[in-house]
C-alpha cells in the first residue's frame, strides 16, 4: 500500500534552515508529482509546493518564493522541502502528498516550530 512518512521537522530560530524529507513507498515513485502542504490548527491545509515526476518542474506558493526549495531523488524514492530564512508563520505540521489512481495519500505530518 502507498506510504509516505515525512521526517526532519523541529524547532528553529527566526531565519534558521530545516530540511524535511519525505520517504515513499507502494507506488512507482517517479511516476508520480509530489506536494508539500502545511497546516495550522483552525485553518485550512495550504500548499507549499510541487515537484513534478522527473523534477524538472517546480511550483511554489507566493508565501515560500524564494526561501523554499522542492527537490526529489527518484533513485531513493524521497522528495525533499530545503527551508530557508524561516519566519514564525512558517510554523506548521508539514505533510507530503501524492495522488495515485486518484485517491490523494498524505503522510503523518512533521511539526515545524519557528519561534526564538
Amino acid at each position: 500500500q502507498v506510504q509516505l512518512v515525512e521526517s526532519g521537522g523541529g524547532l528553529v530560530q527566526p531565519g534558521g534552515s530545516l530540511r524535511l524529507s519525505c520517504a515513499a513507498s507502494g507506488f512507482t515513485f517517479s511516476n508520480y508529482a509530489m506536494t508539500w502542504y502545511r497546516q495550522v490548527p483552525g485553518k485550512e491545509r495550504e500548499l507549499v509546493a510541487t515537484i513534478s515526476n522527473t523534477g524538472s518542474g517546480t511550483n511554489y506558493a507566493d508565501s515560500v518564493k524564494g526561501r523554499f526549495t522542492i527537490s526529489r531523488d527518484n533513485a531513493k524514492n524521497t522528495v525533499y522541502l530545503q527551508m530557508n530564512s524561516l519566519k514564525p508563520e512558517d510554523t506548521a505540521v508539514y505533510y507530503c502528498s501524492a495522488v495515485h489512481r486518484g485517491r490523494r495519500y498524505w503522510g503523518q505530518g512533521t511539526q515545524v516550530t519557528v519561534s526564538s
